[in-house]
């Protein structure tokens, strides 16, 4: 008799079967909202990797070819401008200003600049070679940093510096995103991130990431 009972009560209320519905559906919607949560930060990424990777592209085209934005028309790298003459040649503040002189409008400057817009635009747009991106990128925003020295209020003449921070200017937020588009692997969505891991060399060196 209490095992007929027994029997009788777990049928009539059916616990097993009311558990194993509560425990398998309640994963499952928590996964989908987290399927679904996964997706849309991916796709942010993506697009500020995109966004970071036409910054980089743009500056490169504009250098070379003088659209007449930051290069004016006729002054590009291909008509014989020089990309870093103009910026380096004007550094007017830091402890680097004779430096930069120095290297405005060497053919080395040239080339390394150029280069380091063009490999970066083309890793961050494609999705590729993100940490050496991200290196090459802080590398490059921090000297352009020096360059400019948000820290300082006045110039060498002693006018004012115009700076509006003396530390956290555009340089160093673009560093910081780069670094963190290379954390998160924001290649692996609309890009070719995942294509670009499975190569054996890619595997192998995992800085090539």
């Amino acid at each position: 008799m209490a095992v007929h009972q027994s029997t009788h009560r777990s049928s009539g209320f059916r616990l097993p079967s009311f558990r194993r519905n509560g425990v398998v559906s309640a994963p499952r919607a928590a996964g989908s909202v987290q399927a679904g949560a996964l997706t849309a930060r991916a796709c942010v990424f993506a697009s500020a990797r995109v966004l970071m990777g036409f910054v980089f592209l743009w500056a490169f085209l504009d250098k070379t070819f003088g659209f007449g934005y930051a290069t004016a028309s006729g002054k590009g790298w291909v008509d014989g401008g020089s990309p870093t003459e103009g910026f380096l040649g004007h550094v007017a503040v830091g402890p680097m200003e004779s430096t930069f002189h120095a290297w405005a409008g060497a053919a080395w400057a040239d080339w390394l600049f150029m280069l380091g817009l063009l490999g970066i635009g083309l890793a961050l747009t494609a999705g590729v070679a993100l940490r050496l991106a991200a290196f090459a990128g802080t590398v490059l925003m921090a000297l352009m940093w020096v360059a400019e020295w948000p820290p300082a209020k006045h110039l060498s003449d002693g006018s004012a510096s115009m700076s509006t921070n003396p530390f956290a200017d555009y340089h160093v937020v673009y560093a910081v995103v780069l670094i963190a588009l290379a954390a998160v692997s924001a290649g692996d969505a609309l890009g070719l991130g995942r294509w670009w891991a499975r190569l054996p060399i890619v595997r192998d060196h995992a800085w090539l990431r």
